[in-house]
């Protein structure tokens, strides 16, 4: 038996291509069965179900939508136009269309112009346009983000462009963060319709379904929740079995092998195997309101905001989805287990944030806020910080820990330079196929 630990869509993925070769998996859920899909679990509304932290997919991520295709879930999947827009000064600046952008007042034309060329992955240092100086990725592992920007960018790019967007994602790790991660996020991130904006995908009906398919695919009957994997023993130098706490009870399981495809830090409880990797957390509000806020659906925002964007879900799907309301997704990341974010109750978080969006918005009522819902994960994305790729934990760790175990957690190389449900599935594929072919 395969023991996979943890019931995330990389676990969920790694058992499903198992099971389909003939191998027998059992999936250790330390939750319940509404946390199986890790990250993508749910809320209800008046409509459909939402995620509790935002999800979308980018054009690029494609082994999500073969695994969708599979499952016979394809078919819901459609590719909305998500518009962006830059909150600067108490205004809302649309920036989807070139004219848009163009009209920015917040940069001069110049550095519109050197913003455009590296988005487009072009090197126009030195007057000779260069179209291939970005290709490799590895090649700036080790160069800082500020360095790069002001270089390849200009400094007013970076300061009244990136700056805020870094400090709404990284706070205080900003600086460490390497440009390889900003160049992969520039080639992950979809096509962009010229006349509307960006074009990313959602599930009619969220990614429930695809989550639900996909256990379903594996069979609740190979899937253990409020199971708690404690304990990895070994038989000289491979797994041969794992400890379980379950319903009050403990058991001892043999096993031919182990995939880990939760945090590192149940990696390393389990084998005294390290990761390097600093991770942040996320604390994500969905707020229901009786009418828009915006007319956008991503904003990013220039000041100092005690929340790092505002994510407007329902100028992405339609509100009738949903009963009719709209949802908005109020966001930040948190770098230390002490900040005021980690530790406040709801309440608190709650007349902060929304205070807060009356102020940038001052003809926005908090009477229009009908529900406050509020989500915590102290381990939700990796800080890419310079040599990131030499952190990454391996897929196989036979060589570092033990024949017979297997990493597909959010330290794994499928989340560079972005963590996400598609690179979830890659992960658990990429240990299965190892397993397959050992």
């Amino acid at each position: 038996m395969i023991a996979i630990v943890g019931g995330g869509i990389a676990g969920l993925a790694a058992a499903r291509r198992l099971r389909a070769n003939g191998r027998e998996v059992t999936v250790y859920e330390a939750g319940g069965e509404d946390a199986l899909g890790g990250l993508a679990r749910t809320y209800g509304t008046a409509g459909d179900d939402i995620e509790q932290f935002y999800h979308h997919l980018s054009k690029s991520e494609e082994t999500i939508v073969e695994l969708a295709e599979e499952l016979g879930v394809g078919d819901r999947l459609e590719w909305l136009v998500g518009k962006n827009a830059y909150y600067v000064d108490g205004v809302v600046h649309p920036l989807d269309t070139p004219w848009q952008i163009l009209a920015y007042p917040h940069m001069s034309v110049y550095d519109k112009f050197r913003l455009g060329m590296l988005t487009l992955e072009i090197d126009v240092r030195g007057g000779i346009p260069s179209f291939d100086t970005y290709d490799d990725l590895a090649d700036f592992e080790d160069v800082p983000i500020r360095e790069f920007l002001v270089e390849h960018t200009s400094r007013g790019v970076y300061e009244n462009f990136f700056e805020p967007l870094l400090d709404a994602k990284f706070g205080s790790r900003k600086d460490d963060v390497s440009a390889a991660w900003l160049l992969g996020r520039v080639k992950f991130r979809g096509e962009r319709d010229l006349l509307r904006g960006e074009i990313l995908g959602y599930f009619d009906g969220g990614f429930a379904p695809v989550i639900e398919a996909l256990v379903e695919d594996v069979g609740m009957e190979n899937v253990e929740t409020n199971a708690r994997v404690v304990d990895l023993d070994m038989d000289g130098d491979a797994a041969s079995a794992i400890t379980v706490e379950q319903d009050g009870e403990t058991r001892t399981e043999a096993v031919d092998g182990v995939v880990v495809a939760t945090m590192p830090n149940v990696l390393e409880d389990l084998t005294g195997y390290a990761c390097d990797i600093d991770f942040q957390g996320a604390v994500c509000a969905v707020v229901t309101m009786d009418e828009p806020l915006t007319d956008t659906y991503w904003l990013n925002i220039a000041h100092d905001a005690p929340f790092g964007a505002l994510i407007e879900h329902t100028n992405f799907v339609p509100p009738e989805r949903y009963g009719g309301d709209h949802l908005l997704y109020v966001a930040s990341y948190v770098q230390t287990e002490d900040e005021w974010l980690a530790t406040a109750d709801e309440e608190e978080i709650e007349d902060r944030w929304l205070d807060h969006v009356v102020e940038m918005f001052p003809d926005f009522s908090r009477e229009a806020v009908t529900e406050f819902r509020l989500a915590r994960a102290p381990r939700a994305a990796p800080v890419y910080e310079r040599g990131y790729l030499d952190l990454v934990v391996p897929y196989d760790l036979s060589d570092e820990v033990a024949a017979g175990l297997y990493y597909a957690g959010m330290a794994s190389e499928a989340q560079y330079p972005e963590r996400s449900l598609n690179g979830g599935v890659v992960a658990g594929y990429e240990c299965a196929d190892r397993i397959l072919g050992s």
